[in-house]
Formats: structure tokens, sequence, C-alpha cells
């Protein structure tokens, strides 16, 4: 996949770096280092990947790395603090919540990777009609949604009883799974719509008609 017109190297390797000096700062003094490993690696692996391909030329727009800088941000102060004790108490007692949903948003967050999904499924043609696509992208979210509840759950079954909890982040929930699950498919149900939205014309129609990329 050739590089949209609207990327370049400049944006998404100046997100690179801040990420890689947030990481860096609260890697000291995380309040479980067990806990900052394993919620970590769960940020730095796909970011791995997302290297991998941009070196291999599959790049995405400026709009899809931003995204996706956003999820892991966050995602990288849930790993400091643990999510559960992430210090937005003051949302807490504002919205008279019963627990910190700082876990909740971001797993609503995941479903930011529906816009690089859908940019690079519509851009190669793999799936016929934006209906469809949109369809499968969501789904495929939730899947994965489903296979990081699994590893959630192996983990804290071989860790020990405090990392095991933490890592959880489940706060006496019971439906906790259930509910990631859904804030993760909310997500991408929200992020599909701003894909459409944000791109009314697919790809496949804007190169019949001689424009250049979306943005």
């Amino acid at each position: 996949m050739r590089m949209p017109a609207k990327t370049t190297p400049f944006i998404p390797f100046c997100l690179l770096l801040l990420f890689v000096l947030e990481a860096a700062l609260l890697g000291i003094a995380p309040v479980d280092r067990s806990v900052w490993w394993a919620e970590n690696l769960t940020a730095w692996i796909p970011i791995g990947v997302i290297l991998l391909m941009y070196w291999r030329g599959i790049r995405f727009s400026n709009t899809a790395y931003a995204l996706m800088f956003i999820f892991f941000v966050m995602h990288t102060i849930g790993g400091h603090y643990t999510f559960e004790h992430v210090p937005i108490d003051a949302v807490t007692r504002f919205f008279g919540f019963e627990r910190n949903h700082y876990d909740r948003l971001c797993h609503f967050l995941v479903g930011l990777f529906a816009f690089p999904t859908l940019e690079y499924l519509e851009r190669n043609n793999l799936v016929r009609g934006r209906r469809l696509l949109s369809i499968l992208t969501i789904m495929s979210i939730f899947g994965f949604a489903a296979i990081f509840e699994l590893i959630e759950w192996c983990y804290a079954a071989l860790a020990d009883a405090q990392s095991g909890t933490l890592f959880l982040g489940s706060q006496g929930d019971v439906w906790d799974a259930q509910k990631d699950m859904l804030a993760d498919g909310l997500g991408a149900i929200c992020t599909t719509a701003f894909y459409c939205l944000l791109r009314p014309v697919p790809f496949s129609a804007v190169k019949k008609a001689g424009g250049g990329d979306c943005p």
C-alpha cells in the first residue's frame, strides 16, 4: 500500500518520540512493576507491528496515527498507576460512580483501531461495500476484545494474587469482562461512524475520479 498523500514521516515519528518520552517517564517507580511490564507489553507489541508495517511500506494517514497515539498514551498511564488507581477521583465523585472507570475509557479507545483497519481494507479493496466493511471491522474489534480478556484471565491465573487482581482491574464487578468488551465494541462503532463521516467517498471512487488520497 503506497503512502497516503496526507501522511508525512514527520507526524508519525514525532508521535513516536512523544510516546517514548512518556513511556520512559512513566516507567519510573510504577505502582506495581510486574503489572507495568504486563500492561506495557500490550502497547509495545502492537507499536512494534506498526513500525514493521511502516518499514515495509504499509502506512496510514496522519489521522490514523494520531488516533492510535491517543490510545497508547492513555494505556501507558494506566500501566503506571494500574487502571484501578489512576488518579481521576474528581471525575468519579462528580459523576457519582462507584468505581474508577479509567479502564472503561481505555477499552473504548481500543475502538480507535477501527480507523486504520478500515483505511487498510478499503485502500486495498479487500472488502467490497462500505456496509460489509464496517460490519467486519467492528466485529474484528469485538473479537480482539474477547481475545484480550482471555489473555487477562491467563495472566491473573498465573501471576501472584495482588498483581493478578491489579492487572484485571475488575474492582469487584462480576461483569467486568463483558462490559470491557462492550466498551471496545462501542468505541469501534463510534470510530467507524467518524471514518465514514470524514471520508464519505470510498477510496475506489476517489481513484476513479482521478482525485488524490483522502485525509
